[in-house]
């Protein structure tokens, strides 16, 4: 094979192959334990079966995603979580561990074969020209989107700060497209956007992923709703896939005391490392709830085992993801990159919470259903002396399962019932309050909906699913009219996780005190 023509990618092979049994360096690739002559040996086999597919494939071959697609299906004999990335995916991780890019700053959506608007950030250059929810993007510096994916209209959205970007888009009521102008910027992706103080003066903030933002802003929202003053906090982080390691570590380090264990990792080229708690909370010791569910993976996971193991504060809702190994991320040739497992990590007590990957597909590793697989031969011991098991996640003090979406309430959300519902509710009353609540004359308007949509329902769907309606409507109006900020709050009344934390703060609060003096008792002796 011609070095010139596909030597780069042989390289690459090369390289990819090393990493089975090499130790790693941050940005190069050590010497591999496989002998030369093995290595070259699969490398010449490699090369000649690309050779035959390149000639003799029924159609032409993509040998650059040929090579990719080798290089992943290699990492699958490892693990589930060591990724090639190619360029477009690398640069997407490295947007969201730095937690910016430069856009408009909006989410788009696909809605009824089109592209549209789901909400554009408060502040963003959308924001400020005026975009809405529901507006359909037809158009994008004169290019239609017609038959284009969400993110190439994402892409086409991005580009460098302070260049103009003109997008086109079709409102409901409205007789003629509208055009903007807008000026990209630099758009934060926030891994908190929504922190509350709640009556009784109990805080809410809900932490999104883990990048490089995180601890900076977990420390202006603690600021802002009055950290000082609190009675308890409820730390969210359902559905948080987690991120960067160390951004996990600081934010368990602003609730646990100076010198306490958080996590740490070992592996086979990777001694022993521990991170313990550098600063501490300050003396703030008000009761701590932590929401997780089967969505809280990684870094969600160290915060929340580091929460429990400790006694810091109660874990409530579902079982987490349970995933108990790190990776490196290498960054390679032409802008793609690795992510490489290279240890595992433990709670404080000592627990891998790590879920079993083996004898399965990666569908249903990621998507199947997620039982409670703690290993009952791991039993570890909490500050206080509770037992906890390892093995499948972080299981929570008390459960609570979130609600099933039944068959009618499916339908709504498949059709966009609610989303549609909104801009056609807006382009005739312009604007609600504040204090708007959604009453029969909104819900007679609702079904008038439905039936110019053929959206098919009996009276009694709208009876059996009436606060999911009147709730989920609101929020909708709420989201188009004052943004998301606003429009989530009004889902914490009936979040039966939220309302479970809040009447459990006494628990907690008991938890933490009996740690506390647990931890005295042996520090006298």
């Amino acid at each position: 094979m011609k070095f010139g023509r596909r030597g780069w990618i042989l390289i690459l092979v090369i390289a990819a192959c090393s990493l089975l049994g090499g130790t790693l360096g941050k940005y190069a690739l050590a010497t591999s334990a496989t002998s030369p002559d093995d290595l070259e040996g699969v490398t010449k086999t490699f090369s000649q079966v690309l050779d035959l597919v390149e000639a003799n494939y029924a159609e032409k071959v993509d040998s650059q995603r040929s090579v990719y697609s080798a290089i992943n299906g290699m990492l699958r004999t490892l693990d589930p979580h060591s990724t090639f990335f190619d360029a477009k995916a690398f640069s997407a991780l490295r947007e969201e561990q730095t937690g910016k890019y430069f856009g408009v700053g909006m989410t788009v959506a696909s809605r009824n074969g089109k592209v549209v608007v789901v909400a554009p950030f408060v502040g963003s250059p959308a924001y400020r020209a005026g975009i809405r929810p529901g507006d359909v993007i037809a158009r994008v510096n004169d290019k239609s989107t017609d038959n284009l994916s969400t993110s190439e209209v994402a892409s086409l959205l991005k580009g460098p700060k302070g260049t103009m970007v003109k997008v086109t888009v079709v409102r409901e009521g409205a007789k003629e497209p509208f055009e903007f102008t807008i000026t990209r910027d630099e758009i934060p992706r926030r891994s908190i956007d929504f922190a509350y103080r709640l009556d009784g003066g109990i805080g809410y903030i809900r932490i999104n992923n883990f990048n490089e933002t995180t601890d900076k802003e977990l420390s202006e929202k603690l600021q802002a709703i009055g950290e000082d003053s609190l009675k308890g906090l409820i730390l969210d982080l359902r559905d948080n896939p987690g991120g960067l390691l160390n951004e996990g570590v600081r934010v368990a380090d602003a609730f646990l005391n100076k010198g306490q264990l958080i996590v740490y990792t070992k592996g086979r080229n990777h001694p022993e490392q521990r991170f313990t708690a550098p600063h501490g909370n300050g003396n703030h010791h008000y009761p701590l709830v932590v929401l997780i569910n089967p969505g809280s993976a990684s870094a969600a996971e160290i915060v929340a085992g580091a929460i429990q193991d400790h006694d810091r504060g109660m874990i409530v809702g579902e079982t987490s993801f349970g995933k108990g190994l790190v990776q490196t991320v290498y960054p390679l040739g032409d802008h793609t990159g690795l992510a490489l497992t290279v240890a595992k990590w433990y709670t404080p007590s000592g627990r891998l919470i790590q879920r079993d990957y083996h004898n399965q597909s990666f569908f249903d590793y990621f998507y199947g259903k997620k039982d409670d697989q703690n290993q009952p031969t791991m039993i570890k011991l909490t500050d206080s002396g509770r037992e906890m098991f390892g093995g499948g996640g972080i299981t929570p003090d008390i459960k609570v399962r979130s609600p099933e979406v039944n068959g009618f309430q499916t339908l709504l959300l498949q059709k966009y019932g609610f989303f549609n519902f909104a801009s056609h509710f807006l382009a005739e009353h312009d604007k609600i309050g504040k204090d708007f609540e959604v009453n029969e004359l909104v819900l007679n308007d609702f079904r008038k909906f439905l039936d110019s949509e053929k959206i098919r329902f009996q009276e009694a769907d709208i009876q059996d699913n009436l606060e999911f309606i009147k709730r989920t409507i609101k929020y909708q109006l709420f989201l188009s009219q004052f943004g998301q900020v606003e429009a989530y709050r009004t889902t914490l009344d009936s979040d039966e996780q939220v309302q479970k934390a809040i009447a459990v703060m006494p628990e907690a609060k008991s938890l933490a005190e009996s740690a506390r003096r647990a931890i005295a008792e042996r520090t006298a002796k």
